[in-house]
C-alpha cells in the first residue's frame, strides 16, 4: 500500500468521483447506496452521506481524521465505521469499496452458505483477487456493533460479505479495490447461475499453486 501525500488529495478525489461513476453508469451500485473511501498521509477520503456515485462533486467528498472526525467536505457516509474498521485491521489497505450490486447482495440473502467461505473458488481470479470471503451475519443499517464483526475478520480477510446487505472489499488503491469488488460480483453471478447444477471447484492444490506463483496472502 502506498500513503498518499497531501499533494495528492485532489488526484485522489477526482478519482473516486470519476470511478464512482463508471460503476454507477454499469449498474453496480444504485440511487444513493454503495459507499467508497480512499486512505490519505493525513486522514482518509469517503463519498457523502445519501450521495449518488454517479454524480460526485470531487470538492464535497468527506475527509475524515482516525477518530471518525470530519476535516473538510459533506456529512460522510453513515457507514463510515464500517470504512475505518477494516483500515484498523488491514495497514495494507489504501482504499474500500462498499457496494450493494446485485448478484453479490443476492448471494448475502440466501440460506445454508458456508460463513467461513460464504462464494467457492469458482475461478483463479476470484482467488486471487479476494480469496476466502467470509459472511458477516445480519446488522441493520448503521449498527455500530458491525465495526467488531468486521475487525474479527478484516485481519484475515481483504473482504467480507455483509448478509442481507452486500460487500466489502479493500485493495491496496482504489483501482484495486474496485478490480477486486467487480471480480467478486461476476463470481456471484456465476454462482448464482451454477445453482443445482454438478459444479467444478478448484481444489486445495490448484488454489496452493496460485498462493505460491502469485505470492498470494489469502
Amino acid at each position: 500500500m502506498t500513503v498518499l501525500d497531501n499533494h495528492e488529495e485532489n488526484v485522489q478525489r477526482e478519482k473516486i468521483a470519476r470511478l464512482s461513476r463508471s460503476l454507477y453508469e454499469r449498474g453496480l451500485t444504485a440511487g444513493s447506496s454503495g459507499n467508497i473511501s480512499v486512505r490519505l498521509a493525513d486522514g482518509w477520503l469517503l463519498t457523502p452521506t445519501n450521495a449518488c456515485l454517479g454524480e460526485l462533486d470531487p470538492a464535497r467528498i468527506a475527509k475524515l481524521d482516525w477518530e471518525g472526525r470530519s476535516i473538510s467536505g459533506d456529512p460522510p457516509s453513515k457507514e463510515a465505521f464500517l470504512h475505518r474498521a477494516m483500515y484498523e485491521q488491514r495497514g495494507g489497505a489504501g482504499a474500500i469499496v462498499h457496494l450493494h450490486s446485485t448478484h453479490a447482495a443476492a448471494v448475502s440473502c440466501m440460506s445454508g452458505l458456508d460463513h467461513a467461505s460464504c462464494i467457492p473458488p469458482l475461478t483463479p481470479y476470484f482467488v486471487m483477487k479476494i480469496g476466502r470471503l467470509p459472511l458477516v451475519p445480519y446488522f441493520r443499517p448503521g449498527d455500530q456493533a458491525l465495526a467488531g464483526a468486521i475487525r474479527e475478520l478484516a485481519g484475515k480477510h481483504s473482504a467480507v460479505l455483509l448478509s442481507n446487505h452486500g460487500p466489502v472489499v479493500s485493495g491496496a488503491n482504489l483501482e484495486a479495490a474496485i478490480y477486486a469488488t467487480e471480480e467478486l460480483e461476476e463470481t456471484a453471478k456465476l454462482f448464482l447461475l451454477l445453482r443445482n447444477t454438478p459444479t467444478t471447484c478448484l481444489n486445495a492444490a490448484q488454489i496452493a499453486e496460485l498462493k505460491s506463483v502469485f505470492k498470494l496472502d489469502i
